[in-house]
């Protein structure tokens, strides 16, 4: 056999098994996503149609140009609140505009290069949203869930659960509340049990593909008069171009409000995303942020031209995408190809889906977003982390996710007001007579003069002084200054300071312990400390 020809057949035959790979786990994504995308788009107060064309342009258009080439990205539950809100309070062709906005204020966050500053979420907040965003879900859906419509605000639907139980649960009078609760139920407990009793050589099917296909099986055998899905005759028929009128819309501070709070929850929720989807895999390279966020932005400028959903990266079709073995952006872009073709030529079948199943489906998202892990998660890093976390929640429950989220980040930036005024002194007198010791550790800056000034006043003339400062993190000139001149007043009344000038100095012209040791461990091995490396490669 020639060596040439032997050779080059690798590199043939790995890339048709990639291609295959791509294949099979685009399909498993595409029936992921098919019943998500309806249920979505009915939950955000949008016609199905609304939810499969950015199911589509989340595919083919984003997944062509993503910066994370294993992320699937569509119409998210995290944004069907806060788009319901923009739907009931602007109209629905108004969203489209919205949307369209947001996508171009993803596009210039891409080209400014500011995709890394999305990322500076605390924890607590992150969490907080995501079981927010559950809990206003669960809440909303429940309603949908038994044929109702949901109330006026989040608060509304979780104090209105039991009423929605009674009517359509425990009433059991064969009215389209009780029919459709049982074939939510029915939904809910195929969606659970599915993983545990399926047989071993059916489990690759995903479980909300056979839960909503139980629930309408069972509503179309038995006739059920209950709400379905309204899907159009044709896909063109679901476009809704905006014309003169909605333009005219750009002009109202609070659509430009609306287009914001779209553009930076769904950017968080995107690259947060994306740091998941990194953290899943080792095929594909890492993300790319910045081009992520041109990706975004420039699905949801298409999405919202044609009436489509806002669209993120969505975490549950990201890791069906991962698991199923995808290697590329090939499967997130023939995910799409699959729900055009789809749409395109069974829109009768889509039609025979239960509403009360689709609502079943996000339930049970909204359980999962409110996890207990993550209360006990941020237990255990303070009390603090604990309160940032069900405050957020709470706010976010009792107004709504935007000032919610705004609220968490504004206990963050009181949290880390309080750190950086905030220095721990203790002074240790009882080593030798005339010896005093003094550990300083924290930030010392200005903001902690009136403290500082107070100890070092309260030294005894002649006392020899050890000020320690291995664990200051930070030093200013302000301190400096106050050490330096109270050292000198000290020195006169016959005492002694002993202070690590050096370290001190250099503590403040490198801006802080963690640049100073970077610095140093740089000089001992003649190369960038680990997080310049990490900014050049992220940079690159």
């Amino acid at each position: 056999m020639n060596p040439m020809t032997h050779s080059g057949s690798k590199p043939t035959s790995s890339t048709t098994s990639a291609f295959w790979s791509d294949a099979l786990a685009s399909v498993v994504v595409f029936l992921v996503a098919l019943p998500l995308c309806m249920g979505i788009s009915i939950a955000s107060g949008a016609p199905a149609s609304a939810g499969l064309l950015s199911g589509i342009v989340g595919g083919i258009i984003v997944g062509t140009l993503a910066g994370c080439p294993l992320q699937v990205s569509g119409p998210a539950a995290g944004l069907s609140v806060i788009v319901f809100e923009i739907v009931s309070r602007h109209g629905l062709p108004t969203l489209g505009v919205i949307c369209a906005l947001a996508g171009v204020l993803q596009l210039a966050a891409g080209i400014l290069r500011i995709g890394q500053w999305f990322r500076a979420v605390p924890p607590p907040v992150i969490h907080g949203m995501l079981a927010g965003i559950g809990i206003l879900i669960f809440a909303g859906q429940f309603h949908v869930m038994v044929d109702d419509k949901p109330l006026a605000s989040g608060l509304a639907n979780l104090m209105g659960i039991p009423s929605a139980v009674a009517k359509g649960i425990l009433a059991l009078d064969g009215s389209s509340h009780n029919l459709a609760a049982m074939t939510g139920l029915t939904t809910l407990a195929v969606l659970v049990l599915w993983g545990a009793l399926a047989p071993q050589s059916l489990r690759f099917v995903p479980a909300p593909l056979v839960a909503v296909a139980s629930g309408t099986l069972g509503a179309w055998i038995l006739e059920l008069p209950i709400a379905y899905v309204a899907v159009p005759d044709s896909l063109t028929a679901g476009i809704r171009l905006p014309d003169a009128e909605l333009l005219d819309k750009l002009w109202q501070p609070a659509v430009w409000g609306a287009a914001l709070a779209i553009a930076i929850i769904a950017s968080a929720e995107t690259l947060l995303t994306s740091v998941a989807v990194d953290a899943m895999q080792q095929r594909a390279p890492r993300t790319g942020y910045d081009r992520e966020l041109l990706a975004q932005g420039a699905g949801n400028l298409v999405s919202g031209l044609i009436g489509g959903l806002p669209i993120t990266g969505v975490i549950v079709r990201s890791k069906a995408n991962v698991d199923a073995g995808a290697t590329s952006r090939r499967s997130a872009v023939l995910h799409g190809f699959w729900i055009l073709a789809v749409v395109a030529a069974f829109p009768g079948l889509l039609g025979k889906i239960p509403v009360a199943s689709l609502a079943a489906i996000l339930v049970f998202t909204g359980y999962k977003l409110v996890n207990p892990e993550h209360i006990r998660a941020m237990a255990a890093h303070g009390r603090s982390e604990l309160a940032i976390y069900l405050l957020t929640v709470g706010a976010i429950v009792c107004t709504d996710l935007l000032k919610g989220v705004l609220f968490g980040l504004a206990l963050g930036a009181v949290k880390l007001l309080y750190i950086f005024s905030h220095v721990g002194i203790h002074v240790d007198e009882s080593r030798a007579p005339s010896e005093i010791h003094i550990h300083v550790e924290g930030f010392a800056t200005f903001l902690v003069l009136p403290v500082l000034a107070l100890d070092l006043e309260r030294v005894p003339p002649g006392a020899t002084v050890h000020v320690h400062t291995q664990q200051v993190d930070y030093v200013d000139h302000a301190c400096l200054d106050l050490l330096r001149t109270w050292q000198v007043q000290h020195q006169s009344t016959g005492g002694h300071v002993h202070v690590n000038w050096e370290r001190l100095r250099e503590l403040f012209h490198n801006g802080g312990r963690w640049r100073l040791e970077g610095a140093r461990w740089m000089v001992a091995q003649e190369q960038p400390s680990p997080l310049e490396a990490r900014a050049e490669a992220v940079a690159k």
